[in-house]
């Protein structure tokens, strides 16, 4: 049988015209018992007014910014009731700011209890560990608990538990706080302890032996886990959860349920709410920046943030917008180089025979309209190393436990333009002689600096060569264009004296560096490879006769 009954705040203490800051449901929606139904907010606390009742919301009458009071009927719920009597639970508190106030759970209706006589509630064995810190407070002065519900969170330098209730009632004294060090038999709290009316006599408090074995059975967190992911792809990429700022987040107890249901370290999210208090939306979001790499847009993606200066107050300033291609290349540079392990090889080149050879080659080259530049037989060089090594021509699979080998290679090149970097990319290199990839580069460099680029020109790279040599520099570090795995730099290069096994003789060194995913590629195949680049770029005749 359906029946409405009227949805009452229950009491609040001492508090009274209490700002609603958040409706959490509307007419229609189904809840269950507890679910939070509106978010209250006081100068010491946020808190839930939770449901009464499995049911069907059919009004509520209160909005954002209105003000109650206990007793204050805020909305109608249908349930379906029998011969039960409904009773109104008591409010749930969550942490705000620097104060803790936490849940106080309803008993189920018409359940009749009795006293147990007060309890301490103390600190189980903990093995080997002594002084273990407290990092969260579950209980508060006057809460209602039921055994198993978790008094406090203890972290050592291995793992994080929860402390478990052996007995149910009303706390009468909590005598610990956050900070706190503790050790086996440490007392936690004062309980006045109840039990049902239809059980035996009151048990005495479980052994310790017994309490020991319900600790190890609980489910142990590690530091760097985090708990109740709902999300695979959640698990696989959001940041772990630092319980000490976890608790100290502003937010209300559904907003805190969520969090712990995504994985969502509330430490890390930026509120928009009411004093910067974290709302649903606010939670749904961060996950989202996560999930579509957009981690910088949400706090940061967990990483400090740099200082805020205002710069006007040592001297004169002006202020310049960034280009379009900073603002797009900005974001991928920074995610490559923090969700990259970067390593970097140098290395050096003999490119003395090669550079002869090139000067011998630039007339008729340049007859025929094309510059053939020392950057021309460096890709010539690089497609024989790829063939070689075809690990560096690889991706790392989306689930992180696969390469992707291609069967082709489209080399990418940074070419310097007034609006930035921009990365055209040479198509199917491995079919194209020393001429063809001369002229390419001279019509893809020539497109980037007049801003002519065609999206597709931008695309599909396998590897990039970063060319600093007509510009100067002996070597540099640069960042992987991922999902490319790898990516080679080249300074200028210069005569230097070396041994040749009787004498030193000038020699012209070309200096490279290579910088690689070292998830995917390791110090010996990077070496291997700079080495291999090395020998190809000193035969200049194979690079000349290797055609297509």
């Amino acid at each position: 049988m359906a029946k409405t009954i009227d949805i009452i705040v229950p009491d609040l203490g001492d508090f009274e015209d209490v700002e609603v800051i958040e409706i959490l449901v509307s007419a229609g929606d189904t809840v269950a018992r507890e679910d939070g139904l509106i978010t209250l907010e006081t100068d010491k606390a946020a808190m839930d007014v939770p449901s009464p009742e499995n049911g069907v919301i059919e009004a509520l009458t209160v909005a954002v910014g209105d003000r109650v009071t206990s007793g204050s009927v805020i909305g109608k719920l249908t349930v379906e009731v029998s011969d039960t009597v409904v009773i109104a639970p008591a409010i749930q508190h969550e942490p705000t700011g620097d104060t803790t106030v936490l849940a106080t759970p309803a008993k189920p209706a018409g359940e009749a209890q009795r006293s147990g006589g007060v309890k301490t509630l103390v600190v189980p064995a903990l093995g080997d560990f002594d002084d273990v810190e407290v990092i969260e407070v579950h209980i508060a002065n006057g809460d209602t608990i039921e055994v198993d519900d978790p008094l406090v969170t203890l972290e050592t330098d291995k793992a994080a538990m929860d402390v478990p209730a052996i007995v149910g009632g009303r706390i009468q004294s909590v005598l610990v706080k956050v900070g706190d060090k503790v050790s086996e038999g440490a007392s936690l709290a004062i309980i006045e302890a109840v039990t049902p009316a239809a059980d035996a006599p009151t048990q005495e408090i479980a052994r310790p032996s017994e309490v020991t074995q319900a600790v190890a059975a609980l489910p142990v967190q590690q530091p760097e886990a985090v708990a109740q992911q709902s999300s695979s792809a959640a698990v696989q990429t959001l940041p772990p959860i630092n319980e000490s700022g976890f608790s100290r987040a502003h937010a209300s107890p559904s907003v805190r349920k969520l969090a712990r249901e995504l994985g969502v370290d509330l430490a890390q999210v930026q509120g928009r709410g009411v004093k910067n208090r974290i709302l649903h939306d606010d939670v749904k979001a961060f996950v989202k920046a996560i999930l579509t790499g957009q981690a910088t847009t949400a706090a940061g993606g967990g990483l400090p943030k740099t200082p805020s200066i205002d710069f006007s107050k040592f001297g004169e300033i002006e202020k310049q917008p960034l280009t379009r291609i900073q603002k797009i290349s900005g974001p991928r540079l920074q995610a490559s180089w923090i969700n990259l392990p970067h390593v970097t090889q140098h290395d050096l080149a003999d490119i003395t025979d090669l550079e002869a050879r090139r000067q011998e080659l630039k007339g008729p080259a340049k007859s025929r309209g094309i510059s053939l530049t020392p950057l021309a037989f460096v890709m010539k060089a690089v497609v024989a190393a790829l063939q070689e090594f075809p690990k560096v021509n690889s991706s790392l699979a989306d689930d992180g436990e696969n390469l992707v080998y291609k069967k082709y290679i489209h080399l990418g090149f940074a070419a310097d333009t007034e609006q930035g970097l921009m990365v055209p990319v040479i198509r199917d290199a491995d079919k194209k002689d020393i001429y063809e990839l001369a002229s390419e580069l001279g019509e893809l460099s020539a497109a980037a600096r007049d801003g002519k680029l065609k999206t597709p020109q931008l695309q599909g790279a396998t590897f990039t060569i970063s060319s600093l040599g007509g510009i100067g520099g002996t070597a540099f570090t640069p960042i992987v264009n991922a999902p490319e795995v790898a990516i080679l730099g080249v300074s200028r290069s210069s005569m230097q004296p070396v041994w040749n096994g009787s004498e030193f003789a000038p020699r012209l060194m070309l200096p490279l560096s290579l910088s690689y995913d070292h998830r995917v590629i390791d110090g010996a195949a990077a070496v291997r490879f700079t080495t291999f680049l090395g020998q190809m770029l000193a035969e200049v005749d194979a690079l000349l006769q290797a055609t297509p």
